[in-house]
């Protein structure tokens, strides 16, 4: 096989994987409702774009900024706002795929192979086997078609994680500068990316410990790492600018235990929290996918500790999580298990490679992907009912927090307000009410929205006031204890007709439009 030839394959392969990334993210993206961590961010996107002193706007709730400062400038190309603010993550995910590309073929390099950018046979095809299974990985899947955080993480967490290969073998000051500016990228986005910091010294595990000027070499990485170290944490340092930067630690509070307040309960949530964790992680990961990660250190012995440092990658904030989480979710392991994915790459690779008749091929890829395949499948078609864990179909569809009956509501109140103006109240002041009108709504002249919290007895007096000017509608979709039954009910004292209501997956929740009477 010349040269070129090669070429042309990998080229290929490469576009294949590409194509198939677009395909799956791309389809039926804004077939799932507004989320209302969605609605949150792409608001605020929106209120940043147009003023410039709200850069910072995310900081007021605790947020680092990167995800909105992308989302303004998707903004530009896409009228549609959850579709500008969906494609921030599938950009995200592209990097994320190239990334493992290069994360798989660095890991199983040769040592002696001396060359920033090697590539062999076994790397190229373990890293292109990363890439396609991160394409078909479901937990990216989901996420890469949401507008959330987390997805951006991951792709941050994975070319974090190739940089300090990269700098532990080669020890230069330009990859230092490189990865603390990327791990500094990180931090602007979500302080798990501190994991990337505090995970350096594992690094140590893949030096090179041979005796000749072992101390020189040690004193040069080390001081490299806390260049990594100084950098990412100055990038991290413009949030300082804000005088909401304070509320980023208040705000992780709320997720993760302070030490302080730790210490005095240190294993009363662990047991519950590692439950909850493991769940998750075997349903997105699945079966199939963890033992090819336990064959991956027993069917070719080869490159041990850089297989160690990729776990050690994952068990380290998923053990931290474990001990110190409050308030967790699934998606807060996402970044977590992409290191891992070389690792089921180079199993199949070299099982591949051993068994080299055409129906041990077919039952190798089946046993590899069929898992992934059929999960995907459901996410894109039919997310209320696909095999994902509980937690996320009850937030992104099953739930209040879900936003099905937005899209409907948009267009009937744009109806509404052609020929007149319209006063809409909603439930809730922050979340998927008011901001997912505000999205859409918030530059119409004729429409004016509030937000309303708490919900009391009767209307305010103001609303109450306007019914006899305009027509008043009101969005109510949250559980309303004594209204009655499920969420989307209207207390009995607002005297009022149901325009329409939609329900929230396959739960009993139900977003309701209503319009206001005398």
């Amino acid at each position: 096989m010349n040269i070129s030839k090669k070429h042309f394959l990998f080229l290929a392969a490469a576009l294949g994987v590409i194509t198939l990334y677009f395909v799956l993210r791309l389809t039926s993206i804004l077939s799932l409702p507004l989320f209302t961590d969605e609605a949150i961010y792409i608001r605020w996107a929106q209120i940043a774009k147009q003023d410039a002193s709200w850069r910072f706007i995310s900081l007021v709730d605790g947020k680092q900024p990167s995800f909105v400062w992308i989302a303004m400038i998707m903004l530009k190309f896409f009228k549609e706002p959850l579709l500008a603010g969906r494609m921030v993550s599938v950009l995200a995910g592209v990097f994320t795929t190239i990334g493992l590309f290069f994360l798989g073929n660095e890991v199983f390099r040769k040592k002696q192979d001396k060359k920033i950018f090697s590539f062999t046979k076994e790397t190229v095809m373990v890293g292109l086997l990363s890439s396609f299974l991160y394409v078909i990985y479901p937990f990216g899947l989901v996420y890469d078609r949401m507008a959330m955080y987390d997805s951006l993480v991951g792709a941050f967490a994975v070319w974090s994680l190739f940089l300090l290969f990269l700098l532990v073998r080669f020890r230069r000051l330009d990859l230092s500068l490189i990865s603390g500016m990327v791990i500094g990228g990180g931090l602007l986005t979500k302080t798990s990316a501190f994991f990337s910091l505090g995970s350096m010294p594992f690094l140590f595990a893949i030096f090179d410990w041979s005796k000749k000027d072992l101390k020189g070499r040690i004193t040069r990485f080390a001081s490299l790492c806390i260049v990594t170290f100084v950098v990412a944490n100055i990038i991290y340092a413009v949030l300082r600018l804000s005088p909401f930067f304070y509320v980023v630690a208040t705000k992780d509070a709320l997720f993760v235990y302070p030490l302080r307040e730790w210490i005095t309960h240190p294993l009363t949530y662990f047991s519950s929290n590692l439950n909850a964790l493991i769940d998750w992680f075997v349903t997105y990961f699945s079966v199939p996918s963890i033992i090819l990660l336990i064959l991956s250190f027993l069917i070719n012995r080869s490159h041990f500790f850089e297989k160690s440092v990729l776990v050690l990658w994952f068990i380290f904030p998923f053990t931290y999580l474990a001990f110190f989480g409050k308030l967790i979710y699934p998606r807060f392991i996402l970044f977590m298990t992409l290191p891992l994915i070389p690792l089921l790459s180079y199993s199949i690779y070299n099982l591949l490679e051993k068994y080299k008749k055409r129906y041990v091929w077919v039952l190798i890829l089946f046993f590899s992907f069929a898992v992934y395949i059929y999960v995907d499948i459901g996410i894109v078609y039919d997310f209320k009912s696909s095999h994902i864990p509980f937690a996320d179909k009850n937030q992104y569809i099953n739930n209040w927090s879900a936003g099905n009956g937005v899209a409907q509501s948009v267009q009937f109140f744009t109806k509404q307000a052609e020929n007149q103006k319209i006063y809409i109240v909603t439930e809730g002041t922050f979340g998927l009410m008011p901001y997912g009108l505000e999205m859409y709504l918030v530059n119409n002249p004729n429409v004016k929205i509030e937000g309303l919290w708490p919900i009391k007895d009767i209307p305010p007096a103001n609303v109450v006031d306007m019914i006899s000017k305009v027509p008043v509608y009101a969005i109510f979709y949250q559980p309303c204890p004594g209204c009655g039954g499920p969420g989307g009910n209207i207390p009995p004292l607002w005297h009022a007709t149901k325009i329409a209501s939609y329900r929230q997956g396959i739960s009993q929740s139900y977003y309701s439009i209503y319009k206001l009477l005398p």
